[in-house]
């Protein structure tokens, strides 16, 4: 009936194109009888997979960049409050750290440093896991670590030494971490 209306557009579907649209039916359209489409072989396929992973990659990490984002803004706040020492690590902190000293041009966030030395030494939150603790230890400064180790010999040392009696353990750190690293080691030595 198509083929007899004027101007009429309908083909015979043997003679109608391939759409190009998933790359399935063109390889079809070519492939010889009785051959099995396999899509881990299609190009077209492929790429369409490598566009989606690529775009979920990048949502994962917008997210991740959000939560930073949030949780430095949590941090600042906190600050202000005077309660940072207070709160619970978590998950993340370490980057959180990183954004807070971005935003400040690069410079030391020496309260974060300390807060997170005295979590990571105390064993506190997130870091009850030790798991959690290499993680974090993979991603910190030497001075923070060696902050860390020195905290975590002295409170053996003193049992029940309030963190604010330790203050002068971060400058320490800060200034010679290497020195305060081998006090730590130190100290340990002298309780065995």
């Amino acid at each position: 009936m198509c083929g007899r209306v004027a101007g009429s557009r309908c083909r015979d579907p043997a003679t109608r194109p391939q759409q190009r649209s998933g790359g399935g039916p063109q390889l079809l359209a070519v492939s010889a009888p009785g051959t099995i489409y396999d899509p881990d072989t299609d190009d077209v396929v492929q790429a369409e997979l490598g566009a989606e992973a690529a775009a979920a990659a990048r949502e994962a990490e917008l997210r991740e960049a959000t939560r930073i984002a949030a949780r430095a803004d949590e941090f600042q706040a906190l600050r202000e409050l005077g309660t940072l020492e207070q709160t619970e690590p978590r998950e993340g902190d370490e980057a959180v750290r990183g954004e807070l000293t971005r935003r400040a041009g690069g410079y030391v966030q020496a309260d974060v440093d300390a807060w997170l030395a005295h979590a990571l030494a105390a064993h506190l939150g997130y870091y009850r896991d030790p798991a959690a603790r290499e993680a974090a230890a993979s991603l910190l400064t030497s001075s923070i670590l060696a902050h860390v180790a020195l905290l975590a010999e002295l409170a053996r040392l003193v049992p029940g030494v309030g963190v604010d009696q330790l203050a002068f353990a971060a400058g320490l750190a800060t200034t010679e971490p290497e020195a305060a690293g081998a006090l730590a080691v130190f100290l340990a030595r002298a309780r065995s």
